[in-house]
C-alpha cells in the first residue's frame, strides 16, 4: 500500500522511476547489497526529534548522522533519534524502518544530507522491506523540497 501511494504521487507528477523487488532485508546496507546498489546510492530515512518535533533525515546507507554537525547546521540544542513509539503511527501502511524519504507526504520536515545529492539517481525503501524505488535525485528534490545540509559522515570500515 505505501509503495502504491508513492507510485501514484510520482505518476501524478509524471516522474520516471524504477521499482525493484528484493529479498527480505532490514538494514539499509543489506537492502543496497540485495538490490546491487552501492551504499551511497541507497538512501535511508531516519526519524529524529528536533527540539521535540519529529523530522526525517535522509542520508546514504553507508553514512551515519553526525548529531554535532546537525545541531550546528540547524542552530538547535536538542536533536536525537526518535524512538519507534514516537513515529509508528505517523506513516500509515509503512513497515517500521522502511519509510520512504517523502516527509512531505506525511507532514514531516525532511532534511537531506549533502552527500546524497552528489549522485544523479538514488534508490530508497518504498514503505516495505521488500520493495524499493529508484529515481533521479533532481526529480525527488523538486517534489519534496527537502532542506539540504551537511550532517553525515561515512561509517568507518
Amino acid at each position: 500500500m505505501p509503495a502504491q501511494k508513492i507510485k501514484e504521487f510520482l505518476d501524478k507528477h509524471k516522474i520516471k522511476y524504477l521499482t525493484i523487488t528484493h529479498s527480505l532485508a532490514y538494514t539499509a546496507q543489506e537492502i543496497a547489497a540485495s538490490a546491487h546498489i552501492k551504499g551511497k546510492g541507497f538512501a535511508k530515512s531516519v526519524l529524529i526529534k528536533i527540539d521535540g518535533k519529529l523530522a526525517m533525515a535522509v542520508l546514504p546507507a553507508s553514512y551515519k548522522i553526525d548529531f554535532d554537525m546537525l545541531k550546528e547546521a540547524l542552530g538547535k540544542k536538542e536533536i536525537r533519534l526518535a524512538n519507534e513509539q514516537e513515529f509508528k503511527d505517523k506513516f500509515p501502511g509503512c513497515e517500521v524502518g522502511a519509510m520512504p524519504p517523502f516527509g512531505n507526504l506525511y507532514d514531516t520536515e525532511t532534511y537531506v544530507a549533502a552527500s546524497l545529492v552528489e549522485d544523479e539517481e538514488f534508490a530508497f525503501n518504498a514503505g516495505t522491506h521488500t520493495e524499493l524505488i529508484k529515481m533521479q535525485y533532481t526529480d525527488y528534490e523538486k517534489l519534496v523540497k527537502p532542506i539540504v545540509i551537511r550532517f553525515s559522515s561515512k561509517y568507518k570500515t
